[in-house]
């Protein structure tokens, strides 16, 4: 999924267990000017460190992943979770994705014919 904003707000990296860490960030998107909605987004792992290229007020556009997990507690009450990972975030009309990640290679031209394979 891809969407554009603008960010509102930039959180520290939180190390949550000894091997996780994530980094959340808000983005205001002004889709609808106005009732504009404030979107929490997460960066794990070694894309923390990639948002430090941003600040607050930059226009962005985003790719990333609806994640969602249920949770059953000790006493047996059930939870549902949503996330969303962000794989890319570039600075919008950039074309770059993150700084230190190498471009994405090209993908293979179509086939010459039309013909359908099957």
């Amino acid at each position: 999924m891809e969407t554009t904003g603008r960010i509102h707000t930039l959180f520290e990296a939180k190390q949550v267990t000894e091997r996780f860490r994530k980094r959340e960030f808000v983005v205001e998107l002004g889709d609808n000017p106005r009732y504009p909605q404030f979107v929490l987004f997460q960066l794990t792992g070694d894309r923390c460190e990639n948002l430090d290229a941003f600040s607050v007020g930059d226009q962005v556009q985003i790719e990333f992943s609806l994640r969602g997990r249920e949770w059953k507690s000790p006493s047996g009450d059930v939870k549902y979770f949503n996330s969303l990972d962000v794989w890319t975030v570039e600075k919008a009309g950039s074309g770059g994705a993150f700084a230190d990640e190498p471009p994405l290679p090209d993908a293979p031209p179509p086939p010459a014919d039309d013909d359908i394979p099957f």
